[in-house]
């Protein structure tokens, strides 16, 4: 998709750029915006689940914990990482690392990027649900600094299991929503083919949830796309995260996991105070 800027775009022609697999994605965040990375494996229960990255590192000398979604670029990785839609122990894994984080005061830094967890049999046996309802408990939770960056697709519970911050920012031509805009379609008006409809209706873009104040921020893309300049969108989020780290420096635990809590909870007011 080749466009001169990205003022003006559609709905769905922010959907598709949230597609792209030239996509920067959380192994190129972390190569670039990361150092000292030891990356972890396995829930220590069943299996490790690769469409979940976990990883200690430091940022600008902090010591921190980062989680995200991985994709993958070639058709290989994706499907091996299950084209970024995790499974229970993906899930369990993310739990343990943050876990660790809050017993050695580690800030969070997540990375959201998936259509979804995996809606499979198999996943649902194991306690798919249950794992992203806890994933969702632990985050809403801990007493250590979270911020959560949007990167590309936030779909539905298997997004916000990584996405319960005390700062959420967006990436300007990233998508955040209960579900896809084809499964919308085809739940509302049992017809997929309205998804490009269905993207105006479920007010899914960075501007859209700024606007009803689901997220903190939106951090502007190069014109066409995250993918058409990945180093100046690096340098971005970059000052993002460092500016939300300095601003939570010296908050105690209880302090943040109160402000997390609050923010989450008065979700909703906003747009209900719009339409009185």
């Amino acid at each position: 998709m080749a466009l001169k800027n990205n003022a003006g775009l559609t709905a769905a022609e922010r959907v598709a750029l949230a597609r792209m697999p030239q996509r920067p994605g959380v192994e190129e965040y972390v190569d670039a915006l990361f150092e000292n990375v030891f990356e972890q494996r396995g829930d220590r229960t069943a299996s490790d689940d690769q469409a979940i990255m976990c990883a200690i590192a430091t940022f600008h000398g902090r010591p921190v914990t980062v989680v995200g979604h991985r994709k993958g670029s070639t058709i290989e990785q994706r499907m091996a990482f299950n084209f970024g839609m995790p499974s229970p122990e993906g899930y369990r894994k993310a739990q343990r690392s943050m876990r660790a984080a809050e017993k050695f005061g580690r800030p969070i830094i997540t990375f959201v990027d998936t259509p979804g967890a995996y809606p499979g049999l198999e996943a649902e046996e194991r306690g798919q649900g249950e794992a992203i309802a806890r994933s969702i408990e632990l985050m809403s939770a801990l007493k250590v600094p979270v911020i959560c960056v949007i990167c590309g697709e936030g779909g539905s519970g298997g997004a916000l299991a990584l996405a319960v911050g005390n700062r959420v920012f967006m990436l300007e031509n990233s998508v955040y929503s209960v579900l896809s805009p084809e499964g919308f379609a085809s739940i509302l008006w049992k017809d997929a083919s309205r998804s490009e409809e269905a993207c105006e209706v479920m007010k899914l873009t960075a501007q859209d949830l700024l606007d009803l104040q689901v997220i903190d921020a939106i951090v502007p893309e190069p014109a066409g796309g995250a993918h058409e300049d990945p180093q100046t969108v690096f340098q971005t989020v970059d000052s993002y995260l460092r500016r939300a780290l300095d601003e939570m420096q010296g908050m105690t635990g209880a302090a943040l996991a109160r402000e997390r809590y609050t923010k989450f909870r008065s979700m909703g007011m906003h747009a209900q105070r719009r339409c009185r």
